[in-house]
């Protein structure tokens, strides 16, 4: 992804609005918007952000998993079936 070829002002966000919408939509790449030559937003199409809080929520629940492992607060998968057979058969 080039992102210096998906930037663009305000103003041409406020005049071509329809357009950038079916650009997202088509090309499924973020526009970076500028104000007053700064950048100030990145807007992308709704299925490009579904998929990017996915890989985050993903990513968390490994960081997750990976720091339990570091603090020692897992068990083998034997004990932890064991556990479960246990608790089945006092249902």
């Amino acid at each position: 992804m080039k992102l210096s070829s998906h930037i663009k002002p305000i103003s041409y966000l406020k005049s071509n609005a329809a357009e950038v919408i079916r650009q997202l939509d088509s090309e499924q790449e973020p526009m970076i918007i500028t104000q007053n030559g700064e950048a100030k937003a990145v807007i992308q199409d709704v299925k490009s952000y579904e998929q990017a809080q996915e890989t985050m929520a993903l990513l968390k629940i490994l960081a997750l998993g990976n720091r339990q492992i570091e603090e020692g607060k897992v068990q083998s998968a034997a004990d932890g079936f064991k556990y479960l057979r246990e608790r089945r058969k006092q249902r």
